[in-house]
């Protein structure tokens, strides 16, 4: 039986609704789709009384967002902001990460979903990384590490903690430990899978260094966005309008996913969890991890992004 999407919205509600001050909430990816969905009810839930850091690369999409969230009385302590950042370069990670730690000692929410899509080969970008790896891993695993004083603050404290990946939990791939970074061997399918596997191990790395703290990896499932809309590859762009509407009876919109999965990831305690669309635990579905792979890839990121 499907969840009632109703009593999540409630129980959703009243939990973060609930939360004592003003949490810290960073959304990566949140100027549209699911990470828009997921910011948009957290300012929700809150009445605005939070602190929103929206990353992204789209300024002005940003500001109309935030421009709708709702907007407690001036005595309160609370601030909605964007941070300006291209996730495909790891040296605007680093940027965007000192420019939200200047202002927030803590953080409660670290949530990422931004988005590459693309049909073509190997891009590499300056730093020797893969666009779309750079985006659905490293980026993440990025913003992890430098966020990571601010998160164990508020965890000291005693206060609410947790970080979301949202990407495509249950759906990755077998992985080559002789070439992670895919300089030789790779693929669009290759690329996606792998990329898969490496936030279930990343989710899993960073539980073992940092105990108490929630590490997940969701899969959305189908969502209504403009995510093609807005893809790099030009014949995505056009067929994007015809594509969603033969998938909108099969997805399911923004709004509904971002309750599901906030209800998946508020339900959870300190560890690491693989979610479902519906933010049902799927245990070990599509898992081609082990504790050798995973100390491999922390290796390799740390290597990868030291640029």
């Amino acid at each position: 039986m499907a969840p009632n999407l109703a009593a999540i919205a409630r129980s959703n509600a009243a939990f973060v609704g609930g939360l004592k001050g003003a949490p810290v909430a960073v959304f990566v990816g949140g100027t549209s789709g699911i990470g828009q969905g997921l910011a948009d009810a957290f300012a929700r839930w809150r009445s605005g009384n939070a602190h929103i850091v929206i990353v992204g690369r789209n300024e002005a999409a940003a500001k109309d967002i935030i421009s709708n969230f709702p907007k407690p009385t001036a005595s309160d302590s609370w601030s909605h902001e964007f941070v300006q950042c291209d996730a495909t370069l790891i040296q605007n990670v680093r940027a965007a990460s000192e420019q939200i730690l200047a202002k927030h000692s803590k953080i409660n929410y670290l949530v990422m979903s931004p988005g590459y899509f693309s049909t073509s080969g190997r891009d590499e970008t300056s730093e020797g990384i893969d666009k779309k790896l750079a985006v659905h891993y490293y980026s993440r695993w990025k913003f992890i590490k430098d966020l990571l004083p601010a998160l164990n603050k508020a965890k000291e404290d005693g206060e609410d903690v947790r970080v979301l990946s949202v990407f495509s939990a249950g759906y990755g791939g077998k992985i080559d430990a002789t070439d992670l970074g895919l300089k030789k061997t790779y693929s669009v399918k290759g690329a996606a899978d792998s990329a898969t596997t490496y936030n279930d191990l990343m989710i899993e790395a960073f539980s073992e260094r940092n105990p108490g703290i929630t590490f997940s990896h969701a899969f959305p499932g189908g969502v209504s966005t403009n995510l093609m809309s807005s893809a790099r590859t030009p014949w995505l762009r056009a067929i994007a309008p015809v594509a969603n509407v033969i998938a909108k009876p099969f997805s399911v919109t923004q709004d509904e996913c971002a309750e599901y999965l906030w209800s998946g990831l508020l339900n959870t305690t300190a560890g690491t969890y693989r979610m479902g669309s519906k933010g049902e635990d799927i245990g070990k579905k599509g898992y081609y991890g082990n504790e050798e792979l995973r100390q491999k890839l922390w290796e390799h990121t740390i290597e990868a992004t030291n640029v």
